[in-house]
C-alpha cells in the first residue's frame, strides 16, 4: 500500500478493494437517502413551493447524470482522500462539499426564479449538507471495513 503525505501526517492509500467498497457505500447511502427525501419526506415541500415550474415526469436522464457526477465529486473530494484518516473527518469533508454544492444550486435558484423561496433554499442546503456528510461517512466506513 502506497502512502500519501498530507502536511506532517502520512496517510495510507486505499487498496482497490477499499476504493470499491467506498464507491459502493457512498452510492448506496446517497441514493437511498435521496430517494427517501424526494419520494416521501419532502415531496409536499417541493411541490407546494415550486410545483408550477417542476417537470412532470422528471427527466430521468438528467437525474441519472446528476447522481453520477455528484457521487464522483463526493468520492474525489471527500471520501477517497480522507477515508483512511477517519469516518468523522470524511463526514466533515462531505458536509463542506454538500453545503457548497447545494448552496450553489439553491442560491442561484433563489436569485433567478420567482417561485423559489428562502425557506426552501435553507431546508435544501441543510438537506444536501447532511445527506452528503452521511454518504461520505458511509463510504469511509465501508472502505475501513475491508
Amino acid at each position: 500500500m502506497a502512502d500519501a503525505e498530507i502536511g506532517l501526517t502520512i496517510v495510507p492509500a486505499l487498496s482497490f478493494a477499499q476504493k470499491a467498497a467506498a464507491i459502493g457505500g457512498t452510492a448506496l447511502a446517497f441514493i437511498v437517502l435521496d430517494a427517501l427525501w424526494l419520494g416521501w419526506a419532502s415531496r409536499d415541500l417541493y411541490s407546494g413551493t415550486i410545483g408550477s415550474i417542476m417537470v412532470q415526469p422528471p427527466r430521468w436522464d438528467a437525474a441519472v447524470l446528476f447522481y453520477l457526477v455528484y457521487l464522483a465529486g463526493t468520492l474525489y473530494f471527500a471520501v477517497l482522500p480522507n477515508a483512511a484518516i477517519g469516518i468523522g473527518w470524511t463526514a466533515l469533508q462531505g458536509a463542506a462539499l454538500g453545503a457548497l454544492a447545494y448552496a450553489t444550486y439553491d442560491l442561484t435558484n433563489l436569485a433567478t426564479l420567482n417561485a423559489f423561496t428562502w425557506r426552501l433554499a435553507v431546508i435544501d442546503i441543510a438537506w444536501g449538507t447532511c445527506a452528503t456528510a452521511t454518504a461520505a461517512a458511509a463510504g469511509a466506513a465501508a472502505a475501513r471495513a475491508v
